[in-house]
């Protein structure tokens, strides 16, 4: 599929080379092949991206269920001077009476 496309770019290319005269007609086809081809590079890394993030859940979905190092390396963190646990029971009550994240809420 990529040899295709390649081939039907050159020919393009030199397809246009032939002629150093611009014409309009010609101008905006090119920019609706272009803008084609923008909107389907951005598809392709689009759908490269989610085959990415599939791949690292299912690798991380399916890893050895005995490792348990991350509980030690948020425990650490958790640890530290100035680092606040977001789920305990302090941080949770101090939200619930937090007026301005009430408001942002609607409630």
């Amino acid at each position: 599929m990529f040899k295709k496309l390649a081939k039907q770019l050159k020919t393009e290319r030199v397809e246009n080379s032939c002629f150093p005269m611009s014409s309009p007609a010609h101008s905006l086809k090119e920019q609706t092949k272009n803008s084609f081809l923008r909107s389907l590079s951005k598809h392709a890394l689009n759908l490269y991206e989610r085959k990415t993030d599939i791949t690292n859940f299912t690798r991380l979905a399916l890893s050895d269920p005995e490792n348990t190092s991350h509980n030690k390396i948020v425990d650490e963190l958790f640890g530290q001077e100035g680092v606040v646990d977001p789920f305990s029971e302090d941080a949770l009550f101090s939200l619930s009476e937090n007026e301005k994240f009430l408001k942002d809420l609607g409630l």
